[in-house]
């Protein structure tokens, strides 16, 4: 752009504008002046031409950072005028733009324009300071109106301006969170001094987790798989920034991996599905190893607030066969183990019953067993999984962790079916994860008709489910005394009534349609282990006269004699028993000495 102007307003003013006037003075006629460096280009120096000219400007936070560097460029200094244009400028910034939020804020978005003169001036250190000191100190406690990205202002009593009067209404009181918009409008070269600042002025980990959280969701729109998946408060800030167009991957990747860098590695700052949503996006972008192991890593620290549909992960490599990315979630189960045994809550204390007492983080790791069961049951219908990959996080949960085997049951049974080829070899091994043991009363049943388990496996179920129903018909017997002996007492010493008579043959009923429903179970699991004994000795297995005990000892059933001493002692104490009952139990010692 040309200017037509006059010599002497301008080497009146500047230094340089001297020089070079006087440089290009030799044709009298005609002198042209090319200034190709002006720090805000044209419309910068056209407002300092008008300066020269003595023209009264409007010093605003949008355009004060150009002109103080324009005026330094062009030494507008005091020795070329009183009020020069360089004390003009700097007396603005620090009397006005630098006590205010918003001035601050929008002089050091004007700063990325020019930010080498503007680190030379040190007016983006001045403007980050600034910021960072605002930001650590409550609004609330300041009479001005120092928050102005949208909140009312206000007196210098504290109350609410409505057209420059005091309404006497006071401003409701402002979260630690009130800068996190208007920080993210900043480009990531700024809001990164801006957060390093932070930091080093002391603010909350919280509140700097909050604030990366608050601007990835504003940058990254992928770090939720829909709309509905984030919480009501974030999910308006998952589009990029309205005033400008969407990042590139390019510019995604470092943004990812600068919010890594800033992020603190500990547990609880930021939610798990923000995490996951990290990871995820991580992968896609191709992002560092290093970054995405540290995503891992924080994810390992909090993965029993985890979701199942978070550790869904597809494989976003060509080189992986399997649907999901089973290997990154083993990564992230390693993780947690061993931050687990760092907080010595890795192996619990046994009681004599076998009943685990607990430790500090026995519920967590509960909480990740079953999640990690529920993962495998839905990676198991894939048939690339290999049986390596799935056996090792399965067998990557401590058995403590497992109060029952449901769920690595159901997860097993799945990769069953969908693993039709497997041999019999590698079933007994994929099914010797599961304690037989440890599973309830409705997984027995369902494991005794199942043909997809290998027989071996059939026959120990078989064996504990009926354990398992000789205890509750102990423990029924036991609680029906109880019952009796306690109404016998409240009859003696209140008296029978009606309604105590009707709840009584309730109870009574109810106990004995439970116990029968036992005894016919009872029976058809003692029918079906004398069936499978008939079919062991057609098969050749077992050779020669083989007893129950023989069978027992083959089939590796690992039982201690207290307890079956314990739960024969509690049957056989119930001699005011029925006739039914006395003949199951006899029908029971007889197949056991068979």
């Amino acid at each position: 752009m040309s200017f037509h102007l006059h010599k002497f307003p301008l080497l009146s003013r500047s230094g340089v504008m001297e020089r070079l006037i006087a440089e290009a003075s030799d044709e009298e006629e005609k002198c042209s002046i090319c200034l190709p460096d002006i720090p805000g280009g044209a419309k910068t120096f056209e407002l300092v031409a008008k300066f020269c000219y003595g023209v009264k400007l409007e010093l605003t936070a949008s355009n004060v950072v150009y002109l103080r560097c324009a005026a330094e460029h062009l030494e507008m200094t005091e020795e070329y005028g009183e009020g020069n244009l360089i004390v003009q400028t700097e007396t603005f910034l620090n009397q006005v733009v630098l006590r205010n939020w918003k001035d601050s804020l929008r002089a050091l978005q004007t700063c990325d324009d020019i930010i080498s003169y503007a680190d030379e001036l040190n007016i983006t250190k001045r403007c980050i300071e600034s910021l960072a000191m605002k930001a650590s100190t409550d609004p609330n406690l300041f009479g001005w109106p120092m928050m102005e990205h949208g909140g009312p202002m206000q007196s210098p009593g504290g109350s609410v301006l409505w057209n420059g009067i005091s309404t006497g209404a006071k401003p409701k009181n402002t979260s630690s969170d009130w800068w996190y918009e208007d920080a993210s409008n900043l480009s990531l070269p700024l809001y990164k001094r801006l957060i390093l600042v932070m930091e080093s002025r002391g603010i909350r980990q919280e509140i700097i987790a909050g604030s990366l959280t608050f601007y990835a969701k504003r940058y990254l729109p992928g770090l939720y798989r829909r709309q509905g998946a984030s919480d009501s408060n974030s999910s308006t800030c998952l589009a990029p920034v309205a005033s400008g167009a969407p990042l590139s991957e390019e510019d995604q990747k470092i943004l990812l991996e600068e919010i890594d860098r800033l992020l603190p590695i500990q547990k609880g700052l930021v939610p798990t599905k923000f995490l996951f949503g990290l990871l995820r996006t991580a992968m896609i972008l191709r992002a560092s190893p290093s970054c995405i192991s540290n995503f891992e890593k924080r994810i390992g620290l909090q993965l029993d607030k985890a979701t199942l549909e978070d550790l869904l992960m597809p494989n976003f490599s060509y080189s992986m066969e399997t649907l999901y990315n089973v290997d990154c979630v083993q990564r992230i189960l390693e993780h947690f183990l061993a931050m687990d045994q760092i907080t010595g809550g890795a192996s619990p204390c046994s009681a004599d019953d076998g009943q685990i007492i607990g430790s500090p983080s026995l519920t967590p790791i509960t909480m990740v067993a079953k999640l990690i069961d529920g993962y495998l049951a839905e990676v198991a219908p894939d048939v690339n999984l290999k049986l390596p990959k799935f056996q090792a996080l399965a067998a990557s949960v401590p058995d403590y962790a497992r109060p029952l085997d449901d769920g690595l049951y159901r997860a097993i049974d799945i990769y069953l079916k969908s693993h039709p080829w497997l041999s019999e070899s590698d079933r007994e091994q994929l099914c010797r994860l599961m304690d037989c043991q440890k599973l309830s009363l409705e997984a027995c049943t369902h494991a005794a008709q199942n043909e997809r388990l290998p027989l071996r496996i059939v026959v120990q179920v078989l064996f504990f489910e009926q354990l398992q129903l000789r205890t509750s018909i102990a423990g029924c017997f036991l609680v029906s005394d109880n019952l009796d002996g306690s109404r016998q007492l409240r009859s003696g010493i209140t008296g029978s009534t009606e309604g105590g008579w009707a709840s009584a043959v309730r109870e009574n009923q109810v106990l004995k349609v439970g116990m029968d429903n036992m005894r016919m179970r009872v029976s058809e699991l003692e029918k079906e282990c004398s069936n499978m004994r008939q079919e062991i000795e057609k098969l050749g297995r077992v050779k020669g006269s083989s007893t129950w005990g023989n069978v027992s000892k083959k089939f590796g059933f690992k039982l201690k004699s207290q307890m079956c001493s314990a739960q024969e002692d509690s049957v056989s104490n119930q001699k005011n028993g029925s006739g039914k009952l006395e003949k199951l139990k006899g029908k029971a010692q007889e197949k056991h000495k068979s």
